[in-house]
């Protein structure tokens, strides 16, 4: 790893071209040290206008690419990505700080959702064919999309953005967090060797950068994965030339438990839905309901669980459990624990000792709490799960949808008869059976509510980066 933390190592991507920042370099923080682990460089708005006008002369010609050609690309970038597989793994754990298994994870992620991607075929409908007149309801590319990533899975979700956007014959811009931009650096290149100049621009900066790239009157789609308040700030500001958007927003999910649920079956999965990349996930269980009848028994297993986990660098082979990624988030999540027990809260969980350095937070499973408290009412978007007990179903279920939030939920129990006609009533995009956070390239993706707008992944999710044309054909 001593090669990657070389200055100048990490360069924007232009036009083609790898450049330095014109506004100097940028420090990343290894979140497990809390030092700076390398610089990259940190674009100006000039560049991103630049990127943009790049981006715009190449749409001309790439979204006449054959589609069979761009499928190959697709498949040649996913060769890439396996190509560079370990390095973009020890890039993810350095930036984000996650275990470099749960790394490795991200990468073959991100090689299975380009391959799939390249897979799909954009549909032509037809909706009459007589023998007067065809008529067809055909898909094209919407031009310029600027993709804007977080933080908690940056490869991954630069791969969810990018890949469907360039299939149907979009070009694209990507502004990653500018806390993790080195795996995202990283897969531009990757993507660069495989296409003309233009079709792939990354620039790396705050939320200056964002604003310029995503209010840009020749951007025509923004694709944004992060919190509710910036996605409805580029929201507002997508009205003037009435952009296109997906927004992949904030989540309070919410699981519940009935009381037929094996709790020697569901506690170490519910814990791993939880507790994902250290709770820091969009999807992730962050409200558990769990019937009285079981409400202890649940709890103390999962804070036996907690209590074995290995807290530490993910580069280590015995971490199980890596910090919260910045220092900001690190102070949120510890101001909403200590609010939660002064409420009377108690925790369970997160006794275990901790890495001098670092953001690092025991996973904590708080108890006896109820929906007053901030850590329930609020996404926490770190490692702790707030138990709640319940008595009727029904109860529980309100409970569940009285959030502004809506992205996902789940059904924990042994009769799935039952657990379905739950999962119906529950207000969300995606609801899980006896699982949770468990996402797939084929099954679209995106929330209810202030969870966000649109969706990602399968048909729906490339059917978002184009616009529809019909198209009349009198045959007399």
């Amino acid at each position: 790893m001593q090669q990657l933390n070389m200055q100048n190592e990490f360069k924007l991507i232009i036009d083609g071209q790898s450049c330095l920042g014109e506004q100097g370099e940028l420090d990343i923080i290894n979140p497990a040290t809390g030092t700076v682990a390398a610089s990259c460089a940190k674009a100006s708005v000039a560049q991103v206008n630049q990127a943009i006008a790049a981006a715009k002369q190449a749409f001309k010609s790439w979204q006449r690419c054959p589609h069979e050609e761009r499928k190959n690309i697709l498949n040649k970038i996913a060769d890439g990505i396996e190509k560079h597989a370990e390095t973009l793994a020890e890039l993810v754990v350095l930036e984000q700080g996650k275990p470099l298994a749960l790394a490795q994870m991200e990468v073959q992620g991100a090689i299975g959702w380009t391959r799939y991607t390249a897979s799909l075929d954009l549909p032509v409908d037809v909706l009459e064919d007589s023998e007067q007149k065809r008529i067809e309801r055909q898909y094209q590319p919407l031009g310029v999309v600027a993709s804007i990533t977080p933080w908690n899975w940056p490869l991954m979700i630069a791969v969810w953005h990018i890949m469907p956007a360039l299939r149907a014959g979009n070009v694209v811009i990507n502004k990653p967090s500018e806390f993790t931009p080195l795996a995202t650096l990283k897969l531009c290149e990757i993507i660069q060797q495989e296409v003309p100049a233009g079709v792939i621009s990354i620039v790396v900066g705050d939320g200056e950068i964002g604003e310029a790239l995503s209010t840009h009157p020749d951007i025509k789609k923004v694709v944004f994965t992060g919190s509710t308040k910036t996605g409805q700030h580029i929201m507002s500001g997508s009205v003037k030339t009435l952009k296109h958007l997906t927004l992949e927003l904030g989540g309070n999910d919410a699981g519940i438990v009935l009381p037929d649920s094996d709790l020697d079956q569901i506690a170490q999965r519910i814990f791993n839905v939880a507790f994902l990349n250290a709770g820091q996930t969009c999807a992730a269980l962050k409200r558990l309901y769990v019937h009285e009848s079981q409400y202890d028994a649940l709890a103390q297993k999962l804070a036996e669980i907690a209590n074995a986990q290995i807290l530490g660098d993910g580069m280590a082979s015995e971490t199980t459990f890596g910090p919260v990624q910045n220092q900001m988030q690190y102070q949120k999540v510890k101001a909403l624990i200590a609010d939660a027990i002064t409420q009377g809260a108690k925790a369970l969980s997160g006794d275990q000792a901790l890495p001098e350095q670092g953001y690092f937070i025991a996973p904590t499973i708080l108890t006896g709490l109820d929906e007053t408290c901030r850590v329930v009412q609020e996404e926490q978007f770190g490692p702790v799960l707030p138990i709640l007990k319940y008595t009727s179903i029904d109860d529980a279920i309100a409970r569940a949808n009285a959030s502004e939030f809506g992205l996902g939920g789940s059904i924990w129990s042994s009769d799935l008869k039952a657990a379905q006609f739950y999962a119906a009533q529950l207000e969300c995009g995606t609801v899980w059976i006896n699982t949770h956070a468990e996402i797939v390239p084929h099954a679209p993706f995106g929330g209810w509510k202030m969870s966000g707008v649109g969706a990602e992944f399968g048909m729906e999710g490339l059917m978002e980066n184009t616009i529809g044309q019909t198209l009349h054909i009198n045959k007399v």
